[in-house]
């Protein structure tokens, strides 16, 4: 099996061309010009995916199996910012989708818990559509645009909707590396206001959905699947859980961070539609996949 995957230089990219590496899988690994190639990977492609025929030319050249849409961007301070994550996040997966060769069984595109409307509760995969960030937005669009074009082909496309995902290597600015971080040094940890809620889900358990929704053939055209544990924990509970971990006491600064916009004190997912369709569930606990993330 030869697999495309885009945004392979990422957190996430990494670690699923790592695993389908070990499961045997012909890699091409898409990542941005400059940028480091992932460790794990046959061949490694910079390409810019603000360009629609560089991104055409991508999935052309790469023939694969399966197509695994994982690249994002989120900068948006200039005009010339957001043209690039509209179309990276949005416009992109269409152009590779139209770029791709008749051997392509599959697309799997990994999209976003903040593609969805705030609400009370656990939301499920007909929650409506209404990010309230930039980001979100452009992962919605990228997420509808995809599927459109897929279906035009006679493709199969799946959209992952992942809620928070952590794990080793992740991006060093965010929560638990941040806290971790703290951990160690000693340093003062500026939190948000309590009560700020995230469904942590470990980034092995993203990539085992990833892999099964590129096998699962029987899964409907379009169809879209929420990744997450089913569970929210607030910010500081997180980080009482890496105090676990690793031992350390950890000094915080509640307030102090300004947090995203889409911060809120109910943001939870419901993934019964994944435990049916893919039979897949988060199996790493929290405190496992900190402890990992601590060694």
């Amino acid at each position: 099996m030869r697999a495309l995957v885009t945004g392979a230089g990422g957190f996430i990219g990494a670690h699923l061309c790592a695993r389908l590496v070990a499961d045997g899988w012909e890699v091409v690994a898409a990542v941005r010009p400059g940028s480091p190639a992932p460790p794990h990977a046959t061949t490694v492609v910079p390409v810019d995916l603000a360009d629609p025929d560089s991104t055409a030319a991508l999935a052309a050249g790469a023939d694969p199996d399966v197509a695994f849409l994982l690249a994002a961007t989120r900068a948006e301070a200039t005009p010339a910012e957001r043209a690039t994550t509209m179309a990276v996040n949005a416009s992109s997966a269409a152009w590779l989708i139209g770029g791709l060769g008749d051997r392509c069984r599959a697309v799997v595109r990994l999209g976003s818990s903040t593609e969805y409307a705030e609400t009370d509760g656990s939301m499920d995969e007909s929650t409506p559509l209404r990010p309230r960030g930039w980001f979100g937005a452009t992962k919605a669009a990228g997420s509808l645009l995809g599927a459109a074009a897929a279906s035009a082909r006679g493709l199969r496309a799946t959209i992952l909707r992942a809620f928070q995902v952590y794990g080793p290597a992740d991006h060093p600015h965010r929560l638990v590396p941040t806290a971790i971080r703290a951990a160690r040094t000693g340093e003062v940890l500026p939190l948000t206001a309590p009560g700020m809620c995230r469904d942590w889900v470990y980034v092995g358990d993203v990539v085992e959905a990833c892999v099964r929704a590129a096998l699962a053939d029987d899964l409907p055209a379009g169809q879209v699947l929420n990744i997450g544990t089913g569970r929210q924990v607030a910010n500081e509970e997180l980080v009482r859980a890496v105090e676990r971990v690793s031992g350390r006491l950890i000094l915080v600064a509640p307030g102090a961070h300004p947090g995203c916009p889409w911060d809120t004190s109910s943001w939870v997912c419901d993934p019964a539609l994944a435990a049916d369709l893919l039979g897949w569930e988060a199996k790493v606990t929290l405190d496992d996949g900190l402890a990992r993330c601590w060694r």
